[in-house]
């Protein structure tokens, strides 16, 4: 056997918050000191490394001397713990009007996962696989998701099946909000997957049918959308760059939403967004 280490690309800052997180749940649910197998600071490191792309619980559970039930438990913890911390919609959207944003940019990605046996029905009544994504043709999780128009990703929806349209989830997790944000002057930009979203959300305009062309105006709203998107739209790749795990998804879909929410608050964490204590 052949011994050696390997340096996890994150500050030390971001491990000691975590770290102080994981603490500060101790304390709150009474865990007697020195009854872990592993310190806050070792727990941070451990799920930091899972976050990080590093999907194997057990292998990760052998380098840090735990069992492998034990590696699931730490990882879970943490999960939770960074993701209640996360905004949740109305303070995200009172925190963009606050910081003076011009829009936000809403937009949906699908998560891969494990494949998972469940059956709904279709807009037609037909028995589908929910978690299928015909779209994508693999199965997956849908987010919905706002950002800043530097592409800093601000809000993170629950997490709904892949066969969910993006138009359809986003009326149940956002667009209400997202009405009388734009009464009050923040109006929502999105793609043509949008379409017919409601007033205050800015969509392209169709392709009209027959090969008939756009008109100038329409040409020129459209190119001036798709210019003020194209940052925002990096939110998810700031994501699923940076928290690889996020790429697949070998958990329990159902917490897609929270491993998403919890890579949301590292992301803020490392660019000064997290609000202020106190």
């Amino acid at each position: 056997m052949i011994a050696h280490r390997a340096m996890l690309d994150v500050s030390r800052a971001l491990v000691h918050h975590v770290a102080r997180s994981l603490q500060d749940e101790r304390r709150r649910v009474g865990t007697p000191k020195g009854s872990r197998a592993l310190t806050p600071f070792w727990q941070a490191v451990l799920i930091l490394r899972w976050f990080r792309g590093e999907r194997d619980i057990p292998k990760l559970g052998r380098d840090h001397r735990v069992s492998r039930a034990t590696a699931y438990r730490y990882i879970a913890e943490g999960i939770d713990v960074l993701a209640a911390q996360a905004p949740d919609l109305h303070d995200a959207l009172n925190r963009a009007h606050a910081d003076g944003l011009a829009y936000v940019i809403l937009d949906g990605t699908l998560i891969p996962i494990d494949r998972c046996a469940e059956q709904t029905l279709s807009v037609k009544g037909e028995p589908i696989d929910a978690w299928y994504a015909g779209k994508a043709h693999q199965h997956a999780g849908n987010l919905q998701a706002l950002s800043a128009p530097s592409g800093l990703p601000l809000w993170i929806g629950e997490v709904e099946p892949g066969s969910v349209h993006d138009l359809t989830a986003a009326r149940t997790h956002v667009l209400g909000a997202l009405y009388a944000a734009a009464a009050a002057g923040l109006p929502t930009l999105a793609d043509s997957g949008y379409e017919g979203a409601g007033i205050g959300v800015h969509t392209p305009v169709k392709q009209p049918e027959k090969n008939q062309i756009l008109s100038p105006d329409n040409r020129t709203y459209n190119r001036l959308l798709r210019a003020l998107r194209c940052l925002g739209e990096r939110g998810f790749a700031l994501l699923k760059g940076r928290w690889r795990t996020l790429q697949h998804i070998t958990l329990s879909p159902s917490r897609i939403g929270d491993i998403a929410r919890a890579a949301l608050v590292l992301t803020h964490f490392e660019h000064d967004y997290l609000p202020a204590i106190g």
